[in-house]
């Protein structure tokens, strides 16, 4: 690892300077390539059928896609600009302490993705050396993929395009999804798949909200891979078009699994791919070793925007901390379905995310240096913003624990069937405009008092 690398691997809160943003749109472009391959995305996209028909669960996922990454393009291009984390970019639209509201939700995330995320590979890798060697020890590879994905995570962005990425998940990647793919499809009766009708209990809306929260949850930690990325536009082209492809691929390949093979269950996904013959256990092998990638990126994040709440604490330390608490986590639960986990996400990313575009834009597409570090410590009014799009989308589509689902009921939510995120982003968005107009009014007219 050169100089640079090294300096960039425990880079912290402040603007990253010019001699480290070296990656270029198409390094960009394959690093959230490869984010968008994962088997938690093909679960994802799992959960629109059957209560959606295939031609439906096609759409949502258009939908979805297009709305989400252009979200992520756009986040990405912010913090581009900044040159900063995403939590820390946070403290402009929220304020110094409002930043730590969405920062203790981004932990949060993080950490839930990454044990996610070593849990679907522990319980792949068992699923392998069940088939190729009579024992499963899924334990063993939880804490085998648990290191692997620490050692990523120090190596810090660039260092993991160039060592990773360029080396070994470009060339195995399209491989083993093209296998995948063709898998999922052999020997179905597409026609009679196309014909079928949904069997109901998901609007079309509703299920383009569930592709939209998956994408959604990377807008947390777009900066934080972005800051290191030269230009804005390659910036936005590299993550909202990289992470495109190979999103509407993998949900795709979550609803067709289900029509063609009857995989409902998550758990269920390895061993039925490892049966499929050499050559399928050849394609989850490739696809095994790439999903680490996702680890690294929530790993790493989470670590990134705990320093938001203490600049001085040692990153890698850090790195370390929550992949020790992913790893336990992996190893202690079971992988059960999170289409609740991905909504509530959305539910809490979309506003705020709406939040921090209002304010970009209002500032003039750019945040100079003190309108990070010199932000007062609350903006209310952006805060009461995020609130709002969190309350509508939450009114409109009730979802997390069941207390709060049972608490939300009572409100008498509507039964549209539009959807929740466009709602909640327009009036996050409007809330948030009307916030910051009024602020720049009124420090207009104090700057004018005697």
């Amino acid at each position: 690892m050169n100089g640079g690398e090294r300096a960039q691997g425990s880079w912290g809160v402040t603007p990253v300077p010019e001699r480290l943003r070296v990656l270029g749109g198409l390094d960009t472009g394959l690093l959230w390539g490869n984010l968008g391959v994962s088997l938690l995305v093909i679960v994802a996209g799992a959960v629109l059928v059957p209560a959606l028909s295939l031609p439906d669960a096609l759409l949502a996922i258009a939908v979805g896609c297009l709305v989400g990454n252009l979200m992520l393009g756009v986040a990405g291009a912010i913090g581009a600009d900044a040159r900063v984390p995403g939590m820390v970019l946070m403290r402009a639209p929220l304020g110094r302490r409002g930043s730590y509201l969405p920062t203790g939700a981004n932990v949060l995330q993080g950490l839930g993705w990454s044990t996610f995320e070593l849990l679907i590979i522990a319980t792949a890798a068992a699923a392998l050396s069940d088939e190729l060697f009579g024992f499963r020890a899924q334990w063993l590879w939880t804490l085998v993929f648990g290191a692997f994905a620490l050692a990523l995570a120090l190596l810090g962005p660039i260092g993991f395009v160039r060592r990773f990425v360029r080396k070994v998940a470009v060339w195995a990647v399209p491989i083993a999804l093209a296998y995948l793919t063709w898998w999922a499809i052999d020997g179905a009766d597409l026609g009679a798949l196309w014909d079928a009708p949904g069997e109901g209990g998901l609007s079309l809306w509703q299920g383009a909200d569930v592709v939209v929260a998956i994408t959604v949850s990377w807008t947390p930690y777009a900066a934080d891979y972005t800051r290191f990325t030269r230009t804005r536009g390659g910036a936005f082209l590299g993550t909202g078009f990289g992470y495109l492809a190979p999103d509407a691929w993998m949900l795709s390949l979550g609803v067709l699994l289900v029509l063609s093979r009857d995989l409902t269950d998550p758990a269920a996904l390895p061993a039925a791919v490892v049966a499929g013959g050499f050559a399928a256990i050849l394609a989850l092998f490739a696809l095994l070793v790439t999903e680490t990638d996702e680890a690294f990126a929530n790993v790493y994040s989470t670590a990134v925007s705990l320093q938001n709440l203490e600049p001085r604490a040692p990153q890698p330390l850090l790195v370390v901390l929550v992949t020790a608490l992913a790893t336990t986590g992996a190893l202690v639960i079971d992988l059960v379905s999170y289409q609740s986990f991905l909504l509530l996400l959305g539910s809490l990313f979309v506003p705020l995310f709406a939040v921090l575009l209002a304010d970009w834009l209002a500032a003039g597409r750019h945040y100079p240096e003190d309108a990070i570090f010199g932000a007062p410590a609350w903006r209310p009014g952006l805060v009461a913003a995020w609130v709002a799009g969190f309350g509508l989308y939450q009114w409109l589509y009730p979802t997390g624990p069941g207390w709060w689902v049972d608490l939300v009921d009572r409100l008498d939510p509507p039964d549209w069937g539009i959807g929740a995120t466009v709602p909640s982003f327009l009036a996050a968005f409007v809330v948030a405009t009307l916030a910051t107009a009024t602020e720049r009014r009124l420090a207009a007219v104090r700057a004018t008092e005697p």
